[in-house]
């Protein structure tokens, strides 16, 4: 806001910038004094992740500390899926010439975004399955192995240790074909690999009944008796040791 002189009240006073429509408005009386006006002034955005220090005129997406360049880089799309033509023309030679060493991890990482985000799981979580997958793949021994299985089972791994655990069969149905049994066995290597390098066991966690009721029940559209219901039945196993 600022003073202006204003034509239709005779006298200075203040001014609304109207960001939306680019008009500066008189704010006693209405009157747009000027119009379509460029806001020059830097784009910018605060991120959650971000310290209070760091400079707000930058934009773009939230650094990626998991990868090299911080995940920066440009990728060029491909034009209608055309992958052939494109890599036959300039602009893909140039590309190809200049290729990240990040690209496995960034197309991991996409991967275990899209699973993440149909099974609507938190952002913690799609995090701590990029972690545990970088872990994995820095140690250059899953070369080979069932690609699709082993993001499923870093994605299974890090619902458990959030405490936020979800059926293999659940993961499964997300997974690009990955069978359970493909992610069972992917998730032991995971485990057995990421306790080689940290000299421990992995804890992930103990799986209840109850951690998957409310959910469950939602999915078959319970009310809120028969949920209190179930849950008590759960419960009182529990207490029983009932298997």
């Amino acid at each position: 806001m600022g003073d202006v002189y204003c034509s239709d009240c005779k006298r200075q006073t203040e001014v609304v910038f109207d960001h939306s429509a680019g008009d500066t408005v008189c704010s006693e009386c209405g009157l747009v004094l000027e119009s379509h006006s460029i806001d020059e002034t830097s784009e910018w955005r605060t991120f959650a992740n971000e310290s209070g220090d760091n400079d707000p005129v930058r934009v773009g997406g939230p650094t990626n500390p998991l990868l090299a360049d911080g995940g920066l880089s440009t990728v060029i799309a491909k034009p209608n899926g055309a992958s052939g033509e494109f890599l036959s023309s300039s602009l893909g030679r140039w590309q190809n010439r200049g290729s990240n060493p990040d690209r496995g991890l960034i197309v991991a990482f996409k991967t275990i975004a899209t699973m993440s985000d149909r099974l609507g799981l938190v952002a913690t979580i799609k995090d701590r399955a990029n972690e545990i997958y970088k872990k994995v793949e820095d140690q250059k021994s899953s070369r080979g192995r069932n690609q699709d299985a082993l993001l499923a089972a870093c994605l299974y791994i890090a619902c458990r240790q959030e405490d936020k655990p979800r059926t293999v069969k659940e993961i499964c149905s997300v997974a690009n074909g990955a069978t359970k049994k493909e992610i069972g066995r992917a998730k032991e290597y995971i485990v057995k690999q990421l306790g080689l390098e940290t000299g421990q066991s992995v804890e992930m966690g103990t799986i209840h009944a109850g951690d998957f009721m409310r959910r469950f029940c939602s999915n078959l559209g319970m009310n809120n008796q028969a949920v209190k219901a179930a849950q008590e039945s759960v419960q009182k196993s529990e207490e029983f040791d009932i298997r």
